[in-house]
């Protein structure tokens, strides 16, 4: 018999704007893996608009996960995103320990996107608490996945748009201090196109994969980058094979989007290219 991967994904449900569970669930079933989500927090729309609503999920979150232990539910994978309240980092940490031992095979991977900000500001509903608390939350993956903005913020660095190398080096010591994890720090502006740098810690090995710069910056690519890093890892891929996968699938929702009348807040258009992350 067949067995089917299964990957937890703790993040926000959004109803407008194209992130976070609202992109999981369709890239993730996509490539094949059962998408099983934990939402932290519902919110009518994202953060980026003017005005939005927003649910704290975090006193429901332990009957929802409390059912699953009950019935004795396993993963192959846990994906973290965003998280409501500093609380919720506990509740994380709980789920990350339990289901580790819970899996019928082999320990769920653990891949951490540590969603705090972009462009050098801090997300708006995020606390220095809640930020400090995601230091914790880093040590246990496996991945961890910060654009620059949360690498600074996870290490206590001065943000600025444009790292030297050996900025970068002793950004990658210091994340790699919090946590054993492959870091894979994404967008990073390298003028004429974009790159995700790959660091294992282990071996202290760096892997650049740039892609040219193809449009102005858009709301939910971290979500549809990490959901194929995420899914593509579970299906057996290199970290390597996984990250460019995302790469490429991002500039080609990128490009699909430019043939489309909409803001950079409602995110990319996705939903016609779902067909070239099948099996």
């Amino acid at each position: 018999m067949k067995h089917q991967k299964k990957l937890a994904v703790i993040n926000d449900l959004s109803g407008y704007g194209r992130c976070s569970l609202t992109v999981a669930l369709p890239v993730v079933s996509a490539m094949g893996v059962q998408c099983c989500p934990v939402p932290t927090s519902i919110l009518s729309n994202h953060t980026a608009y003017p005005a939005y609503f927003f649910d704290d999920y975090t006193k429901k979150l332990p009957a929802y996960i409390g059912k699953w232990k009950e019935l004795g539910f396993s993963f192959d994978g846990i994906l973290t995103g965003f998280l409501g309240s500093a609380a919720q980092i506990d509740i994380v940490e709980d789920f990350i320990r339990h289901f580790a031992h819970a899996a019928h095979h082999t320990r769920p991977v653990v891949i951490i996107d540590p969603i705090m900000g972009d462009g050098g500001k801090v997300y708006s509903t995020l606390t220095p608490k809640l930020c400090d608390r995601m230091k914790c939350l880093a040590s246990h993956a496996d991945i961890l996945t910060p654009n620059l903005t949360e690498a600074c913020i996870l290490t206590n660095t001065p943000y600025h748009p444009r790292f030297s190398k050996k900025e970068l080096s002793a950004l990658f010591d210091c994340l790699a201090s919090l946590s054993s994890a492959r870091i894979v720090l994404t967008g990073v502006d390298a003028g004429t196109c974009v790159a995700n740098i790959i660091f294992d810690p282990a071996s202290g090995e760096f892997l650049t994969l740039r892609k040219k710069r193809i449009a102005t910056e858009r709301c939910g690519t971290g979500d549809v980058f990490s959901a194929v890093v995420s899914a593509g890892v579970l299906q057996g891929m290199p970290l390597k094979t996984a990250v460019q996968k995302a790469a490429d699938f991002v500039c080609l929702c990128l490009k699909e989007t430019a043939g489309y009348d909409i803001g950079a807040s409602d995110g990319v258009v996705f939903e016609p290219l779902l067909k070239y992350l099948m099996p």
